[in-house]
Parts: C-alpha cells; structure tokens; sequence
C-alpha cells in the first residue's frame, strides 16, 4: 500500500495528484470515487463550490477525467479497468437543479446532498455510455453502500445522534460491510465487462427513475466539464 494525498475538495490538489501518479507509470485497473460529506453547514470549497456537491460530485468528476487515459491504457478485453462510485439512496430524493447546482438561492444540507448523490449516479450512466461509444476496455458501475457506522453522520442533529449510539449495533452495517458491495463491483468475476449498473447487497437494482434520462445526463456533463475547467469531448457522442 502507498499513501498519495489528494483534496478532493481542491481541483488544484487534484491535478497534483493526478500528476504524481502518472509520474510513476503505474497501470490503474481499478478507481473508487468513495470521498464525500453528509450535512454539512453551507460553506464552500476553496474553488467557490457549494461543498456537498463540489467534494462529493465534482472532484470525483475530474479525478475520473484525468485519470481515464491511464484507465483506458490499462484494461484488456478480457480484464476491463473498472470505475466504482459510491451514491446513496438518499438520490431516490435527490433532484438536480441545473440552474442552481451551488444551492445559493435555497440551501438545505439534505437537499444539497441528495443532489450530489443524484448528481453521481447520472455521470456514472453518462461515463458507461461515453466508454461503450468509444470501445474502451473500462466500465463504470455506482454502489449504494448502505446506511453503515462511520463519521460521516457528525453534522446530524444531536438527538439522531444519540438513536445512532443506541441502534448502530442493530440497523447500521460495519465499514466492512458497507464495502462489500464496493469490492464486489471492483473484483468479482460476475461484474467482469459489466457497466452502468446500480449495485445494493451485491445485486443490479434499480435507480431513481430521473437517473435514466439522457438529456439530463448530457447536460449534467456539460455543465461539469465547464466548472472544473475540462473540454467536452462527450459533444461528439450523441
């Protein structure tokens, strides 16, 4: 194992990142976009993003970018490189407001991280669809970990918080087992060559209805590519 530091908060931390590691000349048969806050306070990301959808969603979008060459480089037709993003099911609530992705006219911790899930799901299914146009040995899949014991619920309110204490044991999974779905999509056999899919317990479900749309998904690229300051190579696949 060797430790590379990457803001996800930071496109200039990511850029360094990115380049450090192709400066080993290493192949990446494997990418987990798993970073990512949970109700925090409105505040912003150095770049000025609103901080849910600028740590969760957009540094996973331009790590993914800049990294895909090498992704690319390094899967075979019979060992495809693989993308797993990490969502929630919170994105069945989600809505994306193309008008108003930094939430500034109205901010709602939980509306602000609905959509960054949401937003999430939508670039995966976009992500496979440019991979499949463009005959690349490299699938992109997006995981619903489960509600599982970690940090992430310290901006909750202190009365959830205290239900956690008392019921982690009973309705939470263990980090370990919130992975598990995770390492699947990266490592089993059955997801070999197998993308655009929605993952639970290990098993293809179903998403959000609004995640199936096309247009949006396009749209919802576009748009990134702009704010992280990438061309849009996508706008030659229909």
């Amino acid at each position: 194992v060797e430790f590379l530091y990457c803001d996800l908060a930071s496109m200039k931390s990511i850029r360094q990142f990115v380049q450090r590691f192709r400066a080993k000349n290493c192949p990446l048969h494997v990418l987990v976009n798993n970073a990512g806050v949970m109700l925090v306070p409105e505040r912003k990301t150095e770049d000025g993003f609103e901080e849910h959808f600028g740590l969760n969603y957009l540094g996973h979008f331009l790590l993914t970018n800049l990294l895909l060459d090498t992704l690319e480089q390094s899967g075979t037709h019979s060992h495809n490189a693989r993308i797993i993003t990490v969502s929630s099911a919170t994105h069945y609530v989600g809505k994306l407001h193309l008008n108003d992705l930094q939430s500034r006219y109205s901010y709602s911790p939980h509306g602000a991280y609905a959509q960054s899930k949401l937003a999430l799901v939508l670039f995966t299914y976009r992500l496979q669809h440019l991979l499949t146009a463009n005959g690349s040995h490299v699938t992109a899949n997006v995981v619903d970990p489960g509600v599982v014991n970690t940090e992430l619920y310290k901006h909750v309110f202190w009365v959830v918080k205290v239900v956690k204490w008392m019921t982690a044991w009973l309705f939470f999974k263990t980090p370990e087992q919130g992975a598990s779905t995770s390492i699947y999509a990266a490592v089993s056999p059955e997801m070999e060559g197998v993308g655009g899919c929605y993952l639970y317990n290990e098993e293809r479900t179903k998403s959000a209805d609004v995640a199936y749309d096309e247009d949006l998904q396009r749209r919802l690229w576009t748009e990134s590519c702009k704010m992280v300051g990438i061309s849009d190579e996508s706008s030659r696949v229909p």
